[in-house]
């Protein structure tokens, strides 16, 4: 019994693995969808698919949220692991801020309501999903973050 739970512990208690992306358009503005679940803004993006590489999976969460195309990943940003950082499961998100273009198309129509660009000085901190403020502010600020 005692060797099952260990196992069950090794495959099922582990942090789920997701990205977000800090979409920035060519006029500077950054691009944020509004969740239908909790009505709160954030950044696009998920969780990585088995066998996905994060860089595939940013783009195409990007891609089902917002209908943009990366053109260029500008850099990492950071890596977010605290347990309460969502409050729906221990989840490690890797943030990376990209150069994107494009019509908004939204795909993923359950999880996404709108996307809206905003200009940096117009950025709803204060109704951010998760730890979205901090990595938003990581990024304005130039960090490369472990957190």
């Amino acid at each position: 019994m005692r060797i099952a739970r260990t196992v069950v512990g090794l495959l099922f208690r582990r942090p789920l693995v997701g990205t977000s992306i800090i979409p920035l358009r060519a006029n500077g503005m950054i691009a944020l969808i509004k969740r239908r679940d909790d009505g709160c803004w954030a950044l696009p993006g998920g969780l990585v698919d088995w066998g996905e590489e994060i860089e595939k999976a940013a783009i195409r969460e990007l891609k089902e949220e917002t209908g943009l195309t990366v053109t260029r990943i500008e850099r990492l940003v950071g890596v977010y692991s605290k347990p309460e950082r969502d409050p729906r499961m221990h989840s490690v998100c890797i943030v990376v801020a990209a150069q994107v273009e494009g019509e908004v198309a939204i795909e993923d129509v359950l999880e996404v309501e709108t996307v809206q660009d905003f200009a940096i000085a117009d950025i709803p901190f204060d109704q951010l999903a998760h730890d979205h403020r901090h990595q938003l502010q990581d990024y304005l600020d130039g960090k490369v973050t472990l957190a």
